[in-house]
């Protein structure tokens, strides 16, 4: 069962880090226009700082899931390695729990966050675009590396126990 969900949690990941790529590439595209726009033309391109940063939040948030899933972050594993593999599994339980909490803590933050900015009608500064949807799609999108940290503590759980 958890090899099935890992699948659909990897499917998931690699469409959300296509979102995070195209917003990157519409961030360098407004940044360019921009330029562009600012050393030629003499006029910037309206909202390019808003759509910019918008753009780097999703790009950043949507990429989180699939660098997850695919164990590409930095893990220091020098002295684990030397652990026997019961020592290994309980310490894997153990980070891999706080992990979990963590992201439960941090899309339960952003769905709050994503409500107060809709409940206030908070915007951009000057495009005036929403800011809740791009906060809400934040959550969204840490709800994969949620799941892989579930599964993972339950995985080291059942290491540590069955040795």
């Amino acid at each position: 069962m958890l090899q099935e969900i890992r699948r659909i949690n990897h499917v998931v990941s690699t469409w959300l880090e296509r979102v995070g790529i195209v917003a990157l590439l519409f961030m360098m595209g407004v940044t360019c226009v921009d330029v562009f726009g600012i050393k030629v033309l003499r006029s910037p391109l309206f909202g390019a700082i808003d759509m910019a940063q918008l753009a780097q939040v999703v790009g950043i948030a949507f990429a989180i899931a699939s660098t997850q899933v695919l164990r590409k972050h930095v893990m220091v594993d020098f002295f684990m390695n030397k652990a026997s593999a019961r020592v290994q599994a309980i310490v894997d339980t153990v980070v891999y729990f706080l992990l979990f909490i963590l992201f439960s803590v941090i899309v339960w933050r952003l769905l709050a966050l994503g409500y107060s900015f809709q409940s206030a009608g908070e915007v951009t500064a000057t495009l005036y675009a929403p800011l809740y949807p791009v906060v809400y799609g934040a959550a969204l999108a840490c709800v994969p590396v949620w799941i892989v940290f579930l599964i993972e503590f339950l995985s080291s759980l059942m290491r540590a126990v069955k040795r």
